[in-house]
C-alpha cells in the first residue's frame, strides 16, 4: 500500500463521528450556493460517510459515492444503501467517473486530494461531468505538523490547489481556513 492511498482496511477510521467535528457538514454547506441540486457525485467516497451527513443539505438529490475500492464499494451497499438508498455506490477509476457530461450539480472530494497521482486529470474530470455554473468544493489536510492525518510531505497547500483548478478552467475560486485541521476550497464551472 502507498503512503499516498488510504487503506482499505483501515476504512472503520472512515466512519469516526469525531470526523463531523473536524469537518462540519453545515459549515461546508454554508459556503456552498446550491439552493435545489439534484445530482451530487463524491469522488473518493470511502465509506460514504460525509454522504450521508450531505443528504438533508439535498433533499430530493441522488449522490453517486464514487470510488475505486471494490471494498468500499460493498461496505456502503451493505451499510448505507439499505436506509439511504438516494446513496448509489459507483465503481470509478482514479481518472474516470462512468457518468454522462454536464449531469452533475455538484462534485466533491473529502481528504482525497493528497492521494490523486494525477490531480489535473481527476480536476478535468469533474469539470466534465458538472453542469454549467456546477459547483466543485474540495476539503484536504492543512500542510502542519500534526497527529493524525496523512503524512504533512504528501499535503498541498491551498495555493497549490488553487492553481490547479484554475489550470482546469474552474472559476470564482474561493478559499477558506477556519477549520482548525483542514481547508475548503470552493470552485465553479463557467
Amino acid at each position: 500500500m502507498s503512503e499516498k492511498k488510504f487503506d482499505p482496511q483501515k476504512l472503520h477510521v472512515l466512519n469516526d463521528p469525531a470526523r463531523l467535528k473536524d469537518i462540519p457538514p453545515d459549515y461546508i454547506w454554508s459556503k456552498l450556493d446550491l439552493p435545489h441540486p439534484e445530482v451530487l457525485v463524491d469522488i473518493g467516497a470511502g465509506t460514504g460517510f460525509f454522504d450521508v451527513h450531505f443528504l438533508p443539505y439535498a433533499k430530493n438529490a441522488k449522490i453517486y459515492a464514487c470510488d475505486t475500492s471494490e471494498v468500499m464499494l460493498q461496505w456502503m451497499q451493505e451499510n448505507i444503501c439499505p436506509q439511504c438508498p438516494d446513496i448509489l455506490p459507483t465503481k470509478m477509476q482514479e481518472k474516470e467517473v462512468p457518468l454522462e457530461d454536464g449531469m452533475v450539480d455538484l462534485v466533491y472530494m473529502l481528504n482525497l486530494h493528497h492521494e490523486l497521482d494525477d490531480p489535473q486529470a481527476v480536476l478535468a474530470e469533474a469539470y466534465r461531468i458538472l453542469k454549467s455554473r456546477g459547483t466543485l468544493f474540495i476539503v484536504d489536510w492543512k500542510k502542519e505538523d500534526m497527529s493524525e492525518g496523512p503524512p504533512t510531505h504528501i499535503r498541498y497547500l491551498p495555493e497549490q490547489i488553487t492553481e490547479q483548478i484554475q489550470k482546469a478552467e474552474f472559476r470564482n475560486i474561493n478559499v477558506f481556513q477556519e477549520m482548525p485541521k483542514h481547508y475548503l476550497i470552493v470552485a465553479e464551472k463557467e
